[in-house]
């Protein structure tokens, strides 16, 4: 295709540390089509103490001056006008925002910038319960609001989070795109390989958690469910794989029982976690569709995890793991169901395997993704209902 011809896409997040939005924008850029599609990723830095996903990837990547995640009065505006300024030159036909600092910055930018590029904004998840208190709360809800008529398209990664950013007003129907996450993951390992790898003995049961160490991922709720666990499994082994402002509280919670627990911290090889666990636990209070759960679906480990946002768009209750409501006493009595009958955990872990294959790929992810653009290129199809195989 003539390079005029081609999209222009400028894609935009606060940052690429280790987590869902950073690995959707990894494997959407190296599967883009370049012959059609012109894109350039904007990203600020990392915090302190976090992993940067750009550090060893082949990634070309434009640094915002003044982007971080939290809000800067000094920063913020700079940030600002240099997108702006970025904008003008480039002239987009597409900006696609990730993230809530990056989709008020961006989406400001390309109102302020009067390119007329059609603007697409991806919720991973939403901040409306168990981030903030309802002061903050408010004030987010108010903005997403607000800049929800000057979007073209509302992107949402499950359609449970879809709907309850619907009850809390924002947006409309119409704007919304349902586009699940997609990933590529490296093989995993056998189970006696990987367990050889992380020092774990062959015959004992293995839960795993993998996640920030953060309020909202409730490591306290994973304590309280490992206390209950080690009364009926005493020789249980967790495997607690992150890292997080929390690491401290869990490891004081679990201090009792502190020879059940290894902390991996955070690892490239998370896939070697996944195939030494006999069951991969969340705990969250919230969620959009977490990368965890598709990634052990992947490596063919049974899931056991709170039923918040879109995780049941993930975990098929009784097929590829199981569900429960968010108490410890629950999430206890569905982990040892699983790790009693190990011949149930591998049904589950071999359907998970097929389900999640063939529902998350990183190739039906692309597709969608551009399916997406293409319906944004032209002005018509900004205002109209999405289609073109875009979910």
């Amino acid at each position: 295709m003539n390079a005029n011809r081609r999209i222009r896409v400028m894609e935009i997040i606060a940052r690429m540390n280790v987590g869902g939005p950073a690995t959707q924008v990894m494997g959407l850029y190296r599967g883009l089509d370049r012959d059609a599609f012109d894109h350039r990723l904007y990203t600020g830095s990392v915090g302190e103490g976090e992993s940067d996903r750009l550090r060893d990837a082949d990634l070309p990547v434009r640094y915002v001056p003044g982007l971080h995640r939290a809000v800067s009065a000094g920063g913020d505006p700079r940030a600002l006008a240099f997108l702006v300024r970025e904008m003008r030159e480039f002239r987009p036909h597409v900006v696609h925002t990730r993230t809530s600092k990056a989709g008020v910055l961006g989406r400001l930018a390309a109102a302020l910038s009067r390119v007329g590029a059609g603007r697409a904004h991806v919720y991973h998840g939403h901040l409306l319960h168990g981030y903030f208190s309802p002061a903050a709360r408010a004030a987010y809800t108010a903005t997403e609001r607000l800049l929800a008529p000057v979007t073209h398209r509302l992107v949402t990664v499950g359609t449970r989070v879809r709907d309850e950013l619907l009850a809390a007003g924002i947006g409309r129907p119409e704007q919304y795109v349902v586009i699940p996450p997609g990933v590529d993951p490296a093989p995993a390992p056998s189970r006696e390989d990987a367990r050889a790898a992380l020092g774990l003995p062959g015959d004992v049961p293995v839960v795993a958690f993998v996640g920030r160490l953060t309020q909202v991922k409730r490591p306290d709720r994973l304590a309280d469910t490992a206390h209950i666990l080690l009364r009926r499994f005493p020789a249980c082994r967790f495997l607690v794989c992150g890292g997080g402002e929390l690491r401290e509280d869990l490891e004081r919670r679990v201090a009792r029982e502190r020879g059940s627990f290894d902390f991996l911290g955070w690892r490239d090889d998370v896939e070697t976690v996944y195939a030494a666990a006999d069951v991969v636990l969340l705990t969250s209070d919230n969620e959009g569709t977490p990368l965890t759960l598709v990634e052990a679906g992947m490596a063919g480990t049974p899931v056991v995890a709170t039923e918040v946002g879109s995780v049941a768009e993930v975990v098929r209750h009784g097929e590829t793991g199981l569900l429960a409501p968010p108490d410890a006493a629950e999430l206890a009595e569905r982990t040892g169901r699983l790790l009693a009958d190990p011949a149930l955990a591998r049904r589950m872990g071999d359907a998970a395997r097929e389900w999640t294959a063939s529902s998350f790929g990183v190739r039906r992810l692309v597709a969608d993704t551009e399916a997406l653009y293409r319906s944004l290129r032209d002005p018509p199809a900004r205002r109209a209902s999405t289609d073109g195989g875009v979910r």
